[in-house]
């Protein structure tokens, strides 16, 4: 039989990793979609990214703090230690950045939508609502590399 432990730590690792990959996949097919510039294009591939991330980024980013508040308080780290205290704040700065983004990319497949059903060009916010959209992206990336990182190396920030 199973370690609870281990297998919470397995459940751990397995979600950053939808977490993670889903999110740059999403990010990627999106931003390809964009560079079509073709509206139908951007709506088709836009329903897919809003579904995958709800799905795939949304829970997996619900069982990583639940799955590491467990590992934390069952491995022994105090919770204030630096590197967690950083790994919160990056994940809060993930997190805090995901949720515009889900919907911004809503509001660009519907814009796209409505451009590929009136046989029209995107319109001006569709391109507003890109470039916030790829603002908003680096951040959320760049916060769980360092997130990958602090679980790893542990390091004494303070």
């Amino acid at each position: 039989m199973m370690d609870l432990y281990l297998l919470v730590k397995w459940v751990h690792v397995l979600s950053s990793t939808i977490l993670f990959g889903f999110g740059a996949g999403t990010a990627w097919y999106l931003w390809q979609a964009h560079r079509t510039r073709d509206p139908a294009t951007i709506a088709s591939v836009g329903r897919m990214v809003v579904r995958a991330d709800w799905i795939f980024t949304g829970t997996s980013g619900l069982v990583q703090p639940a799955s590491g508040v467990y590992l934390v308080l069952r491995a022994g780290w105090p919770p204030d230690a630096s590197w967690l205290v950083a790994a919160y704040g990056l994940y809060a700065l993930a997190f805090a950045c995901w949720v515009p983004v889900v919907g911004l990319q809503i509001r660009a497949q519907r814009l796209a939508q409505h451009a590929a059903d009136s046989g029209k060009p995107l319109p001006p916010e569709y391109g507003r609502v890109m470039r916030a959209w790829f603002a908003l992206g680096w951040p959320a990336f760049l916060g769980l590399l360092g997130v990958f990182w602090l679980m790893i190396a542990k390091p004494a920030l303070w």
